[in-house]
């Protein structure tokens, strides 16, 4: 089995990525979240930050975006947080339905997605 790219990576360069930031459990971004770019990349900006533009032309879920760059998701998730943080990009959460009898009853609580869904997802992201 070779390694992927991300396997590659040293950690050193992960950390100049992201300037050694991390983020916390407040984080705007999910897996699925889908980022859409609002302005094309500008002359200086970093070479990642500019990837990500051009790969956000149309709706991109982060997950998406860390398996284009070969990237970790957490250091995606930092810089992301950059490129929103600058108005250059924006984040659209995915829309959970709600069951039938708590809409009825007028409940927040929302419908998860079905596992097996979930499952079948899981084993294609693995196998990228």
């Amino acid at each position: 089995m070779t390694p992927r790219a991300v396997d590659r990576e040293t950690p050193d360069r992960l950390y100049t990525v992201t300037k050694g930031r991390t983020l916390g459990d407040d984080s705007p971004f999910d897996l699925v979240s889908l980022i859409v770019r609002e302005h094309a990349p500008a002359a200086g900006m970093q070479s990642e930050h500019v990837k990500i533009l051009r790969i956000c032309r149309h709706p991109t879920s982060v997950v998406e975006i860390a398996a284009e760059l070969e990237l970790p998701v957490s250091v995606v998730k930092v810089l992301l947080l950059d490129l929103l943080d600058a108005g250059s990009i924006t984040v659209r959460h995915p829309v959970v339905r709600r069951r039938r009898a708590e809409r009825d009853a007028s409940s927040s609580r929302m419908q998860l997605p079905d596992p097996d869904t979930l499952k079948q997802v899981l084993l294609g992201l693995q196998r990228l």
